[in-house]
């Protein structure tokens, strides 16, 4: 005979922590007139926490009285009275905290290691703080972008920013934002501006990064041509010159032209003066037309979903039309709605085509695949030629799409109750009785050609979309 007395272990952790007997450890966290002296045990603190191993683990750690000595200026007690509650019990509640202190709470989950309460911070707050990430999403990204593991909230961030530039280009932090940030907002297709404008936008940043520099060109002396191509050289690269006009290269580039390299300076002239020559200097692709298409997801953007029509139709991808023939409705996501064989079964089943999105971890690859038929639990197979699977080697280039379809139709798609979606064997992820805590999806090559995806991998998440015709 077996008992299960799980409930009151957390119980009892917490009690400990409230009434702190034998605790060995003082914790000093935040500045005065913010400030609190926290007690805890290092046994706990060591077996629940990578970060807090590593401190008391180290040699210089400060001691006093025979207790360990920690300091952490830069977090707020608030915070850190809900993330030590946690470590202790398992337990957290922040359904009525405002969104300055989710975010604050998150950035501490984060810099202590606690990468599940970090992962179920970002989720709530991308889910129920949607207010407060629209009226400034700038400043916050400028907060998580240091936070590799917030990529969903990155992402929410970097789409309003790009449907709606003025938001940033406009706004004071423009000319204060670093570099690296700047270089993946204007590697992006989404962004919505015009070249001349990210042209202009990208002068003026330059310019404010080096405050010794004439804001009148005519008076620059070679050594200043130089401060602003130094400046500037990782960006141009990323401007579509060709798809700015003679006009506004003339009044607008024109002055700056020397920052340019001879090369691509003669590449532009030779196209403006020579009727249907091909520019030699191409470094990004031309953009995507602005399409409104709703996916409601936090790992596609609307031009991700604007190919997949021309895959559905089998129209490849040379031309988009703005006119989506599709709706692509959101059924399942899940870091949302649990990651569990039943859960995917209860929202998917029987909705008809589906599309299903993956992002693949600590990479900028999407994976997925189109199921045109309908999900259920009848553990068999189903047989389609117009079924596919796709990757974007990289989700911020369209142009690293790639997408094969079944090659005979013969057991392109299945359905099983202890897995999520089956794409033949070529793409799917098992649950069994258990639930996947590490998201691990599966590849091989069967039923569609080869994508070239590992045979195994992790996947921060996962979305699943109906596909509605209009």
């Amino acid at each position: 005979m077996s008992y299960n007395f799980e409930s009151e272990v957390p119980e009892a952790l917490g009690q400990l922590l409230k009434t702190e007997e034998d605790y060995n450890v003082i914790i000093h966290i935040g500045e005065e007139p913010n400030f609190k002296e926290f007690h805890a045990h290092s046994s706990i603190l060591r077996c629940r926490s990578e970060y807090f191993n590593k401190i008391l683990s180290a040699e210089n750690i400060e001691r006093k009285d025979g207790k360990y000595i920690i300091k952490k200026s830069n977090i707020y007690p608030q915070a850190f009275e809900i993330i030590l509650k946690y470590i202790y019990t398992g337990k957290f509640n922040i359904t009525n905290k405002a969104g300055t202190e989710l975010l604050d709470f998150m950035i501490i989950s984060d810099e202590m290691m606690l990468k599940k309460l970090t992962k179920l911070t970002e989720d709530f707050i991308v889910k129920n703080q949607q207010q407060f990430l629209q009226n400034d999403p700038v400043g916050i990204l400028q907060i998580v972008y240091y936070c590799k593991p917030l990529i969903n909230l990155q992402e929410f961030c970097l789409e309003k920013i790009c449907s709606k530039p003025e938001i940033l280009f406009k706004s004071d932090k423009f000319i204060q934002l670093p570099a690296p940030l700047l270089e993946i907002i204007l590697k992006r297709d989404d962004l919505n501006l015009k070249e001349i404008e990210i042209w202009e936008n990208l002068i003026k940043w330059g310019l404010a990064q080096e405050k010794t520099l004439n804001q009148d060109v005519s008076k620059w002396s070679k050594d200043d041509i130089n401060i602003l191509k130094r400046i500037l050289y990782k960006f141009i690269p990323l401007i579509r010159f060709f798809e700015i006009s003679t006009e506004d290269y003339y009044t607008k580039v024109k002055p700056y032209e020397k920052i340019l390299s001879k090369e691509l300076r003669d590449d532009i002239l030779k196209f403006y003066m020579l009727p249907g020559y091909k520019p030699i200097y191409t470094p990004r692709q031309p953009k995507y037309p602005k399409l409104n298409v709703n996916t409601e997801s936090i790992i596609i953007n609307s031009n991700h979903a604007a190919l997949f029509p021309n895959w559905i139709d089998r129209k490849g991808d040379e031309h988009i039309n703005k006119d989506i023939p599709y709706e692509f409705k959101l059924l399942y996501r899940a870091s949302k709605d649990g990651n569990t064989a039943a859960s995917f079964h209860t929202k998917c089943d029987n909705k008809g085509a589906t599309v299903v999105v993956v992002k693949i971890s600590n990479s900028e690859q999407i994976v997925g695949g189109y199921n045109p038929l309908f999900l259920d639990s009848s553990n068999s197979c189903k047989s389609t030629k117009d079924s596919f699977i796709f990757s974007f080697a990289d989700k911020n280039n369209l142009k690293s799409a790639n997408v094969v379809y079944s090659k005979t139709g013969d057991k392109s798609i299945q359905c099983n109750s202890s897995f999520g979606p089956i794409f033949g064997v070529d793409l799917y992820i098992h649950y069994g009785d258990t639930y996947n805590t590490c998201n691990t999806w599966t590849s091989d090559v069967y039923s569609y050609p080869t994508l070239n995806l590992p045979n195994s991998f992790k996947a921060d998440d996962y979305e699943v979309f109906q596909v509605i015709k209009k």
